[in-house]
């Protein structure tokens, strides 16, 4: 649908409906018209916003999942963000989504796992507990490392999407496509800080939370579960003892083995009570010093969501889609997704 696909481009290109407008030399009504499908541009102009835009013509004119219904989470009580960043953060969901939706149809909605019920997790006055309640509801073990947490997850129903975004403002978002949960990440942030994101994120939608709490204490709280999901205070009490002096450098090997950054480390040693208050703030004014608030060296390989992939080369390989579909659903070139579909000729 071209209106969609209009303010998709538009915002992944930055630009108001103003400046769009004076580039191809019509009025800022008319792109609105554009946009919410009022009128419809003459081929003429559709080529001007292509070339304005970067975009092929075929962008524009691509297949649209009218019936998909949207609930986006919202975005953070002092977000930085502007409201075209933002917008552009939705846009780009719906955009992504369609595609993914597509190909899903063309092989049957039976190929996705159930999706978890959202809010089926009563909240408790204790985060350590909830962390563990957490993992209980995802069928995980209660203690030890999590593996690879965006593999698990598609496995379990959510929809994971990474975007790209050049804006430390973003770090995630939750929402609902058709009732199902998904969760957008910033894929630009380092693989531990998205591991954690992906828990906070997931704890919006899978606990019940009080109207009563106000935002802050939710973000907090979400946070405070991230961790005790990704380090329970048994595992850390076990790897690193029950009483350190110094946060030293064979604590490193832990971050590995569970997939967090040394910040999120000494936080969980701290509040288990295994380093005192001291100890931390000395690490916290080292590692900033060192830059690591801004860039902690990446310890661990980043996941990435893999299920979207799987059904386009699946479908390519059964023929119910060709290979130039599969890669402009996937937006890959061509000889990429018939390596991944066909071997290769003797």
């Amino acid at each position: 649908m071209l209106s969609k696909n209009l303010r998709y481009y538009r915002l992944k290109n930055n630009l108001s409906k103003k400046e769009l407008a004076s580039l191809v030399q019509v009025t800022p009504m008319s792109i609105s018209h554009y946009e919410s499908g009022e009128r419809k541009p003459s081929m003429e102009v559709i080529r001007a916003l292509a070339k304005a835009l970067d975009v092929k013509v075929s962008d524009f004119l691509a297949n649209r999942e009218e019936n998909l219904v949207f609930v986006h989470g919202e975005f953070r009580k002092g977000s930085k963000l502007t409201v075209k960043q933002q917008d552009f953060i939705c846009a780009s969901v719906e955009e992504y989504m369609n595609r993914f939706f597509s190909v899903v149809e063309i092989l049957g909605g039976d190929v996705l796992p159930a999706a978890p019920t959202c809010h089926g997790v009563r909240l408790s006055s204790d985060s350590e507990n909830d962390a563990k309640a957490l993992r209980k509801y995802l069928r995980i073990s209660d203690a030890g490392p999590v593996g690879n947490l965006v593999e698990m997850l598609e496995n379990k129903g959510v929809l994971i999407y990474f975007l790209d975004v050049e804006n430390d403002a973003f770090s995630g978002m939750n929402g609902l496509v058709d009732d199902r949960p998904y969760i957008v990440i910033n894929s630009n942030m380092s693989p531990e800080r998205i591991r954690s994101t992906i828990v906070h994120e997931l704890s919006h939608f899978i606990f019940e939370w009080p109207d009563e709490l106000e935002d802050k204490d939710i973000e907090d709280r979400a946070t405070a579960i991230s961790g005790a999901f990704l380090l329970s205070e048994e595992d850390a009490k076990r790897e690193l003892g029950i009483r350190r002096s110094a946060v030293t450098k064979d604590m490193t090997i832990i971050c590995r083995e569970y997939g967090i950054s040394m910040y999120l480390l000494v936080k969980r040693a701290n509040l288990c009570g295994i380093i005192k208050d001291s100890v931390a703030k000395d690490f916290y004014i080292d590692a900033g010093q060192h830059g690591w608030r801004r860039k902690e060296p990446v310890r661990i390989p980043k996941e990435e969501p893999m299920l979207f992939s799987q059904l386009v080369f699946r479908a390519v390989s059964e023929n119910e889609i060709s290979v130039q579909k599969g890669a402009e659903l996937l937006k890959q070139p061509y000889d990429y997704v018939a390596d991944q579909c066909f071997a290769a000729e003797d």
